[in-house]
Protein backbone atom coordinates (compact mmCIF):
# COMPACT_ATOMS: atom_id res chain seq x y z
CA UNK A 1 0.00 0.00 0.00
CA UNK A 2 1.37 3.39 -0.91
CA UNK A 3 0.39 6.13 1.51
CA UNK A 4 -0.48 9.60 0.28
CA UNK A 5 -0.61 12.97 1.96
CA UNK A 6 -4.32 13.54 2.64
CA UNK A 7 -5.64 16.90 1.46
CA UNK A 8 -6.08 19.61 4.06
CA UNK A 9 -9.77 20.09 4.90
CA UNK A 10 -9.35 23.86 4.32
CA UNK A 11 -7.16 26.36 2.47
CA UNK A 12 -3.60 26.94 3.72
CA UNK A 13 -4.54 30.41 4.96
CA UNK A 14 -7.78 29.31 6.68
CA UNK A 15 -6.24 29.15 10.16
CA UNK A 16 -4.79 32.67 10.11
CA UNK A 17 -3.96 34.56 12.23
CA UNK A 18 -3.55 31.68 14.70
CA UNK A 19 -1.47 29.55 12.32
CA UNK A 20 -0.07 31.30 9.27
CA UNK A 21 -0.17 30.02 5.71
CA UNK A 22 3.64 29.99 5.84
CA UNK A 23 3.58 27.63 8.83
CA UNK A 24 1.01 25.42 7.11
CA UNK A 25 3.19 25.35 3.99
CA UNK A 26 6.18 24.09 5.97
CA UNK A 27 4.35 21.96 8.54
CA UNK A 28 1.86 20.27 6.23
CA UNK A 29 3.58 20.63 2.86
CA UNK A 30 7.06 19.64 3.98
CA UNK A 31 7.05 17.92 7.39
CA UNK A 32 3.86 15.91 6.96
CA UNK A 33 4.78 15.09 3.35
CA UNK A 34 8.26 13.94 4.44
CA UNK A 35 6.70 11.48 6.93
CA UNK A 36 4.56 10.06 4.11
CA UNK A 37 7.55 9.78 1.76
CA UNK A 38 9.77 8.20 4.42
CA UNK A 39 7.09 5.70 5.42
CA UNK A 40 6.56 4.62 1.81
CA UNK A 41 10.30 3.96 1.45
CA UNK A 42 10.61 2.13 4.77
CA UNK A 43 7.71 -0.32 4.33
CA UNK A 44 8.87 -1.76 1.01
CA UNK A 45 9.57 -5.47 1.47
CA UNK A 46 8.39 -5.54 5.09
CA UNK A 47 5.31 -7.07 6.68
CA UNK A 48 3.92 -3.52 6.84
CA UNK A 49 3.92 -3.03 3.07
CA UNK A 50 0.13 -3.47 2.93
CA UNK A 51 -0.71 -2.46 6.50
CA UNK A 52 -2.97 0.35 7.62
CA UNK A 53 -1.58 3.24 9.62
CA UNK A 54 -3.38 1.86 12.67
CA UNK A 55 -1.64 -1.52 12.27
CA UNK A 56 1.70 0.25 11.93
CA UNK A 57 1.03 2.27 15.10
CA UNK A 58 0.09 -0.84 17.06
CA UNK A 59 2.73 -3.25 15.77
CA UNK A 60 5.76 -1.45 14.33
CA UNK A 61 8.78 0.09 15.94
CA UNK A 62 11.73 2.20 14.88
CA UNK A 63 11.48 4.28 11.72
CA UNK A 64 8.34 2.58 10.42
CA UNK A 65 6.49 3.35 13.65
CA UNK A 66 7.84 6.90 13.89
CA UNK A 67 6.90 7.87 10.35
CA UNK A 68 3.60 5.96 10.30
CA UNK A 69 2.47 7.43 13.61
CA UNK A 70 3.47 10.92 12.51
CA UNK A 71 1.42 10.57 9.31
CA UNK A 72 -1.58 9.52 11.43
CA UNK A 73 -1.00 12.11 14.18
CA UNK A 74 -0.66 15.00 11.74
CA UNK A 75 -3.72 14.00 9.72
CA UNK A 76 -5.71 13.77 12.95
CA UNK A 77 -4.37 17.17 14.08
CA UNK A 78 -5.29 18.96 10.84
CA UNK A 79 -8.77 17.42 10.83
CA UNK A 80 -9.48 18.76 14.34
CA UNK A 81 -8.81 22.34 13.27
CA UNK A 82 -10.59 24.81 11.02
CA UNK A 83 -13.52 25.53 13.30
CA UNK A 84 -14.56 28.70 15.04
CA UNK A 85 -13.36 27.73 18.50
CA UNK A 86 -15.78 28.65 21.25
CA UNK A 87 -16.89 25.66 23.23
CA UNK A 88 -18.40 22.32 22.28
CA UNK A 89 -22.07 21.56 22.66
CA UNK A 90 -24.19 18.55 23.53
CA UNK A 91 -22.75 15.28 24.75
CA UNK A 92 -19.11 16.40 24.33
CA UNK A 93 -19.60 19.43 26.59
CA UNK A 94 -21.52 17.31 29.11
CA UNK A 95 -18.71 14.74 29.16
CA UNK A 96 -16.03 17.44 29.55
CA UNK A 97 -17.98 19.02 32.42
CA UNK A 98 -18.46 15.61 34.05
CA UNK A 99 -14.81 14.55 33.80
CA UNK A 100 -13.04 17.91 34.28
CA UNK A 101 -15.53 19.98 36.27
CA UNK A 102 -15.98 22.64 33.57
CA UNK A 103 -14.91 23.50 30.05
CA UNK A 104 -12.61 26.22 31.40
CA UNK A 105 -10.96 23.73 33.75
CA UNK A 106 -10.47 21.31 30.85
CA UNK A 107 -8.82 24.04 28.75
CA UNK A 108 -6.54 24.97 31.64
CA UNK A 109 -5.44 21.38 32.28
CA UNK A 110 -5.02 20.63 28.56
CA UNK A 111 -2.95 23.77 27.92
CA UNK A 112 -0.86 23.12 31.02
CA UNK A 113 -0.08 19.57 29.84
CA UNK A 114 0.75 20.81 26.35
CA UNK A 115 2.96 23.63 27.64
CA UNK A 116 4.87 21.42 30.07
CA UNK A 117 5.54 18.55 27.70
CA UNK A 118 9.32 18.41 27.55
CA UNK A 119 10.71 18.53 24.03
CA UNK A 120 8.63 17.45 21.06
CA UNK A 121 5.33 15.66 21.16
CA UNK A 122 1.57 15.85 21.44
CA UNK A 123 -1.13 16.68 23.99
CA UNK A 124 -4.27 14.58 23.53
CA UNK A 125 -7.85 14.47 24.73
CA UNK A 126 -8.72 10.77 24.86
CA UNK A 127 -11.44 8.44 26.03
CA UNK A 128 -9.91 5.77 28.24
CA UNK A 129 -11.06 2.19 28.69
CA UNK A 130 -13.36 3.23 31.55
CA UNK A 131 -15.12 5.77 29.27
CA UNK A 132 -13.53 8.70 31.07
CA UNK A 133 -12.04 11.65 29.25
CA UNK A 134 -8.37 12.12 30.01
CA UNK A 135 -5.57 14.37 28.86
CA UNK A 136 -2.37 12.56 28.01
CA UNK A 137 1.02 13.56 26.67
CA UNK A 138 3.04 11.58 24.17
CA UNK A 139 6.61 12.31 23.21
CA UNK A 140 7.87 12.40 19.65
CA UNK A 141 5.61 10.15 17.51
CA UNK A 142 3.73 8.61 20.44
CA UNK A 143 0.07 7.81 19.93
CA UNK A 144 -2.57 6.90 22.55
CA UNK A 145 -3.91 4.06 20.39
CA UNK A 146 -0.98 2.03 21.73
CA UNK A 147 -2.44 2.40 25.23
CA UNK A 148 -5.92 1.36 24.08
CA UNK A 149 -7.22 4.91 24.37
CA UNK A 150 -9.52 6.55 21.84
CA UNK A 151 -8.06 9.86 20.59
CA UNK A 152 -10.60 12.68 20.30
CA UNK A 153 -8.41 15.74 19.86
CA UNK A 154 -4.73 16.64 19.76
CA UNK A 155 -2.39 19.60 19.80
CA UNK A 156 0.98 19.30 18.10
CA UNK A 157 3.67 20.82 20.30
CA UNK A 158 6.65 20.03 18.12
CA UNK A 159 8.39 23.36 17.51
CA UNK A 160 7.69 23.20 13.78
CA UNK A 161 3.97 23.53 14.60
CA UNK A 162 4.34 27.04 15.98
CA UNK A 163 7.89 28.40 15.73
CA UNK A 164 7.46 30.57 12.62
CA UNK A 165 4.48 32.31 14.21
CA UNK A 166 5.31 32.26 17.92
CA UNK A 167 9.06 31.53 18.11
CA UNK A 168 9.74 29.98 21.54
CA UNK A 169 6.41 31.14 23.02
CA UNK A 170 4.58 27.82 23.17
CA UNK A 171 2.04 29.15 25.75
CA UNK A 172 1.00 31.93 23.31
CA UNK A 173 0.41 29.33 20.59
CA UNK A 174 -1.67 27.28 23.03
CA UNK A 175 -3.72 30.30 24.08
CA UNK A 176 -4.60 31.14 20.45
CA UNK A 177 -5.05 27.51 19.43
CA UNK A 178 -8.53 27.31 20.98
CA UNK A 179 -9.83 29.84 18.42
CA UNK A 180 -9.51 27.34 15.54
CA UNK A 181 -10.69 24.07 17.12
CA UNK A 182 -13.44 22.29 15.19
CA UNK A 183 -15.55 21.10 18.11
CA UNK A 184 -18.08 19.51 15.76
CA UNK A 185 -15.35 17.21 14.47
CA UNK A 186 -14.23 16.38 18.01
CA UNK A 187 -17.85 15.60 18.94
CA UNK A 188 -18.13 13.24 15.94
CA UNK A 189 -15.08 11.36 17.20
CA UNK A 190 -16.70 10.97 20.62
CA UNK A 191 -19.66 9.35 18.90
Amino acid sequence: MKFELPPLPYAENALEPVISAETISFHYGRHHQAYVNNLNKLIVGTRFENATLEQIIMEADGGIFNNGAQVWNHTFYWEGLGGKGGQPQGRLLEKINEDFGSFEQFKTVFADNAAKLFGSGWAWLVMDQENKLRIVQTSNAGNPLRDKQKPLFTCDVWEHAYYLDYQNRRPDYLKSFWDIVDWNRVAERLG
